[in-house]
């Protein structure tokens, strides 16, 4: 999450006009208090909290404390409960994994650990299949690129490089030596699904990196060392989307290529125009089959409804949202801190959320729409929390007009703060810019490219206009020093003021909200 600030003003065409939308109630803003925030920040990221790995019992621990806030605000559960359960599954590595590649009829196999990898968002299942190159396996329309354009990979396995064009070349279009959300391995295998491949296996790229070492994930079955705590999760609803993802090495691109030297002529020739080369291998059939074994465990998202005033559009919702999990602890050492409090990512989110819930339940007059506050667990895992509620919702989507999602906001200086979803929403970017005269923030507009990842992007992928709060990164970021004593209550406050003054008008027009989708 980029640091840098650009001060946007004006917005200087009328989006939309909202004349009779009441004010915020005075008793409701004065229900956003420092001194609460910081009481909730202090027991959220407590040593005793273990840093609220999902799942855990910490974890548990958080969200009956958030439903019991809640409740205490007076929001009501919603379907009966507070809690919106999914399942979460930690995954071992099968026994039966296999990669064979055959050329001209010709087949070789190869071996696991030595000449491929699976990697952690692998499927269970086998493939049979012909074989595509698909480039650094990338679609991104706002650099005009797209390795898939005119390749049909339908049915096929993808053979894609790791990073992205440009990788070392500070001019890239692709943000420079810094990485965006393309160069991700998860990025390039959801894309890979999205057009149909039936299997990724994915190589180093040879221009920037000596070692074609198929790293995949490091499973504790193959790897001496590494302990099961280390196994990743995977989120239930989705496993029936997934498709067997392996790393392959040096081997496997000598006898795909011809040599090392031929694929990585070929990157340079991507690299040089910023054009793809994708083409189909069709001499070439891929044989290979990844096995896991899953075990589940139920974790919970909390929700709390603030019902709508308006017989006509109590049935539509603004969503807002933090998530409350974060990353553990590590093994504990003597005189060493372990535990990763996590206080700004994200107890520093959650309770600005609980901030808003309680000016809502302040309120003597509910606002026309209603008001879901959630908090989401597994965040950190890959969005779950978020990803399993859009896609068994408790409201229906299509009336939830807006979702705010707030994630990392208590550090850095004190009257800024990012705001994602200039493109994608601007609608309530007129909005957040309007209620802003009445709080008085810095506002930055820069940070739209990392509007996937945080919660925001699973509503933003149904088609829902969001906007998404967040204050920078820091040298504390997914470290075991992010502690709740480096926490700015008064910011938070602050942002808590502006996004809820912004979901207040949300929910008090009849209007909809444009969403633009960015492909």
């Amino acid at each position: 999450m980029q640091k840098q600030f650009m001060l946007l003003v004006g917005f200087a065409s009328s989006l939309l006009v909202f004349l009779d939308t009441p004010k915020p109630p005075k008793e409701a803003l004065d229900a956003i208090r420092p001194a609460d925030i910081r009481q909730q920040i202090d027991f959220l990221a407590a040593d005793a909290m273990m840093g609220r790995n999902t799942p855990s019992p910490e974890l548990d621990r958080a969200a009956d404390y958030i439903a019991k806030e809640f409740q205490h605000y007076g929001l009501r559960p919603v379907n009966g409960s507070y809690f919106n359960e999914f399942q979460v599954g930690t995954v071992r590595l099968g026994k039966e994994n296999l990669l064979a590649i055959s050329v001209s009829g010709s087949e070789q196999e190869y071996a696991i650990k030595k000449d491929f990898m699976p990697f952690d968002m692998t499927a269970s299942t086998s493939v049979i299949a012909s074989l595509a190159f698909a480039g650094y396996g990338i679609t991104a329309p706002e650099y005009d690129y797209d390795d898939y354009a005119d390749l049909g990979v339908k049915g096929k396995v993808v053979l894609v490089l790791r990073h992205e064009p440009g990788e070392k070349d500070a001019a890239s279009p692709f943000d420079g030596e810094k990485d965006t959300e393309y160069a991700q391995v998860a990025w390039k295998v959801q894309n890979a699904i999205d057009h149909g491949a039936t299997g990724v296996l994915i190589v180093t790229d040879p221009v920037n990196h000596r070692s074609l070492a198929p790293r995949g994930f490091p499973w504790p079955s193959l790897f001496e060392g590494i302990p099961d705590e280390a196994l990743p999760l995977t989120l239930a609803l989705t496993d029936k989307e997934k498709i067997p993802v392996l790393q392959v090495g040096e081997l496997a691109v000598q006898n795909l290529f011809g040599s090392v030297d031929s694929l990585r002529t070929l990157q340079q020739q991507i690299d040089a125009a910023y054009k793809p080369k994708s083409f189909l291998l069709s001499n070439i059939q891929v044989r290979l089959r990844t096995t896991t074994e899953t075990m589940m465990q139920t974790t919970r998202n909390v929700v709390g409804l603030v019902d709508g005033s308006d017989k006509k559009l109590k049935d539509e919702i603004v969503v807002i949202g933090a998530h409350y999990d974060h990353v553990g602890y590590l093994k504990k050492q003597a005189g060493a801190d372990s535990i990763y409090n996590g206080a700004d990512d994200n107890a520093s989110g959650t309770c600005a959320v609980l901030a808003i819930a309680r000016a809502f339940g302040a309120a003597k007059k509910k606002p026309k729409r209603s008001i879901l506050i959630m908090a989401f667990a597994g965040e950190e895992k890959g969005l779950f929390g978020s990803r399993a509620y859009v896609e068994k919702p408790l409201l229906p989507l299509d009336k939830t007009v807006a979702m705010l999602n707030l994630d990392m906001v208590g550090r850095n200086a004190p009257d800024s703060v990012s705001v994602g979803g200039v493109k994608s929403s601007p609608d309530l970017i007129k909005i957040n810019e309007e209620e802003n005269r009445e709080v008085g923030l810095m506002l930055d507009y820069s940070i739209d490219s990392f509007d996937n990842r945080s919660d925001q992007y699973n509503f933003a992928r149904k088609k829902i206009p969001f906007l998404f709060y967040f204050t920078g990164l820091h040298k504390d970021y997914h470290q075991v020093s992010d502690h709740p004593d480096k926490i700015d209550e008064h910011k938070i406050a602050k942002i808590a003021t502006l996004a809820f003054r912004v979901a207040w008008r949300a929910a008090n027009t009849s209007e909809r909200f444009e969403f633009v989708d960015p492909k």
